[in-house]
């Protein structure tokens, strides 16, 4: 206990929760603002909590918000490379075209995504699997740091990002949406097409995507083959609002076609400009399909939510046929209803789950077929006065695991089996307002996650991350306990955000490489054991005077096995400490008033060296810091009435570092290069091109 105390006392310099959050208003042109401090009107912004939707300053778990223009300010070649350089999030990353959320030092499946409403379900548990969700559907993001699995379930021990779509128009409008963007590196090029409205309660809006890039390059490395993508979506709702409530029908599907990276570098540059696909490859098939529906009942709300979606993965060494093939198939479940009591309670209440069914369909194996059946319950409660607000819950969920066998010349791959884990998990939390700028909150959080069937029968060679995976089948579920302490104060010329959080989990699981190859790739297993995590998030924002903002962001997160030898104490694939300043100026309105919102802005980012690593049999190694420089350019351009074309020019890297962060899985590709270097650089200097044009037709 003692050395936990000086731990935290030591943490106290590098606490945060960055709560980058603005309003959700209609026009993202006349109300959204790039800048995330000084629209961060707590009292006004609104997030999911444990009973419903509640203010942000009342939220006792950890929030950040990303408004809509602050997505459109963002560079990246995804939705995770936009905000994961956000205080306490980070990415796994393989190539330009695939991140993965992490929170706090916890990725892949213990990181809940939210689309269109359900849980996105497309084989997270791989390095090189990323999101599958159209970038172009998602409105704003909301970021819980911390176990969830009160409210979602299993899996959400690190967190939950939630990806609202595009609100409803108002009634009697109509709008259509056109943009694109450009990127120099690897030449990424969009476009994107949509129309929207609202007649008479009747809801509809859809649109399309279409993005290519080409290999993307850096100074160390030159072209990097295989890290090309292509995209194309589509995505449409419609909906009826009424009196009673409303009911909404939701539909995406996503072809996403990325490369996979083997080492080999380019020997001419005209190959990474090709745009053209080349062996290996994959192709991810991602449908969906949502009916979201609520009912009002005086006081109360009841909220049923069903969802279809199917992840068809494929892997190609070469074009003609998949040599990896696996179809998911998930449906979800929803229920849920709302009560607003006398004296300033409120109460939820449901059941809600999933049903899933993996088929492989290849001539190679990695996971073996299963089902998956998830149920859990919950209640929850909230009670606030002037000062206080308190909030908890409890929730018990139950997750059915069952695997087929399968022999393969006379030699087993995968033993059938039966697995049942059960959880139980709850909150409690309390937010004091101090003053109208000063808050404080505490909340402790139980979370818990099911071992996943990769983690328990796993056997086949991972081609995206150049390894050979085993499974466990003898793994526990991990069981998570985290407190959170935080304060925001906010005043005419400082915005201040800080918290620290502590985080016990009990069999925690990870992979360990282990001291031979198989079949010429380096062999990893999981196995599994007690760890602790503790860091926090500091965010500063100092504005002297109206128009300039100076914001500074510290995060730091230290992972460790609480009995274990000093090789391999650090948890494997933690993210660096990183600090980030951002610069901003944002001018008057210019030429007679067609020119408004514009800013300027110099971002800094520094990643420290990583040298807490698990070092056992070389599983990973330690990383390098580095510093990267960019800048960005914004407008909203009015020359159509009430409506404008939003314009954002950046770029990043902009002293075209070579760097490899912790967390990129190419950092342990081996390579062709004549030095006999291993592992592979991130993308160089990058300049990025923006437009969007919102065209509003009003019918009275």
């Amino acid at each position: 206990m003692r050395h936990i105390i000086i731990y935290i006392g030591a943490c106290l310099l590098a606490v945060s929760q960055t709560i980058t959050a603005q309003v959700h208003q209609h026009s993202d042109c006349l109300e959204d603002s790039i800048n995330p401090m000084k629209d961060a009107i707590l009292s006004e912004v609104t997030v999911q909590g444990v009973a419903g939707v509640q203010r942000l300053k009342d939220a006792a778990s950890p929030f950040m918000v990303v408004s809509p223009k602050q997505l459109h300010a963002s560079v990246g070649t995804n939705l995770v490379d936009a905000v994961g350089k956000l205080p306490g999030l980070s990415q796994i990353s393989t190539g330009a075209g695939i991140s993965k959320p992490v929170i706090r030092g916890l990725g892949y499946n213990r990181v809940v995504v939210v689309d269109q409403g359900i849980r996105q379900e497309g084989q997270q548990w791989g390095d090189e699997h990323g999101l599958e969700v159209d970038e172009q559907g998602v409105h704003s993001v909301e970021v819980l740091k911390g176990p969830a699995s009160l409210m979602y379930g299993s899996d959400a021990i690190a967190g939950v990002m939630i990806l609202h779509p595009e609100r409803p128009l108002e009634e009697g409008t109509m709008q259509v949406k056109v943009g694109g963007q450009y990127q120099s590196n690897n030449g990424l090029y969009d476009y994107h097409v949509g129309f929207a409205g609202n007649v008479d309660g009747w809801l509809w809006n859809w649109h399309f995507l279409d993005k290519h890039a080409h290999d993307y390059k850096n100074r160390a490395d030159g072209y990097v083959p295989g890290s090309f993508f292509k995209e194309r979506d589509i995505q449409g709702m419609l909906g009826l609002n009424r009196s009673w409530g409303h009911s909404w029908l939701r539909f995406s599907r996503v072809h996403f076609t990325p490369g996979i990276i083997e080492g080999e570098l380019a020997d001419d540059d005209f190959r990474g400009r090709s745009y053209g696909i080349v062996s290996p490859f994959q192709k991810v098939l991602h449908t969906k399909a949502v009916s979201d529906n609520a009912w009002y009942f005086g006081n109360g709300t009841l909220k049923a939510i069903v969802g279809y979606q199917q992840n068809y993965r494929r892997e190609y060494e070469e074009e003609e046929t998949p040599e990896l093939a696996m179809r998911l198939h998930t449906v979800n479940y929803d229920l849920k209803y709302l009560h607003t009591l006398p004296h300033s309670w409120k109460i939820a209440t449901g059941l809600g789950g999933m049903w899933q069914r993996n088929i492989n369909q290849g001539e190679e194996y990695l996971i073996p077929d299963h089902r998956l059946f998830d149920f859990g319950v919950f209640a929850t409660a909230e009670w606030e006065t002037e000062r206080w607000h308190l909030s908890g819950g409890a929730r018990f969920d139950n997750r059915h695991l069952r695997s087929s066998a399968l022999e393969e010349e006379g030699e087993m791959r995968f033993e059938a089996l039966k697995k049942n884990f059960t959880g139980a998990t709850g909150s409690l939390g309390a937010v004091w307002n101090v003053t109208d700028k000063l808050n404080v909150r505490l909340n402790a959080a139980k979370g818990f996650r099911a071992p996943t069937m990769s983690e328990l029968a796993a056997n086949g060679v991972h081609e995206g991350s150049i390894q050979y995976e085993i499974g466990n089948s003898q793994l526990r579920p991990e069981k998570s306990t985290q407190l959170d302490l935080g304060m925001d104060f906010t005043s005419h010329y400082v915005s201040l955000q800080a918290s620290l959080f502590c985080n016990w989990i009990d069999d925690y699981i990870f992979l360990t490489r282990l001291p031979y190859e198989t079949d010429g790739y380096r062999t990893y297993q999981y196995g599994q054991g007690d760890a602790r995590l503790m860091g926090g998030e500091v965010s500063v924002d100092v504005h002297p005077f109206n128009p300039l903002h100076v914001e500074n962001a510290f995060s730091f997160v230290r992972g460790v096995q609480t009995s274990a030898p000093a090789g391999s104490r650090s948890l494997p694939m933690m993210p660096a400490p990183r600090w980030t300043c951002d610069v901003r100026y944002e001018l008057p309105d210019l030429a007679r008033g067609y020119l408004r919102r514009s800013y300027l802005s110099l971002g800094m980012e520094h990643n420290f060296r990583q040298s807490k690593y698990y070092a056992v049999d070389d599983t990973e190694t330690a990383s390098a810091g580095y510093f990267l420089l960019g800048f960005s350019m914004g407008t909203d351009l009015h020359i159509f009435g009430h409506n404008c074309i939003e314009l954002t020019f950046s770029c990043q890297n902009l002293l075209d570092r070579a760097y490899q962060p912790h967390l990129s899985r190419l950092k342990y590709v081996d390579t062709d290069a004549p030095s006999g270097r291993q592992g592979l650089s991130a993308m160089g200097r990058n300049f990025c091109v923006k437009v969007s044009i919102p065209i509003d037709i009003h019918l009275r």
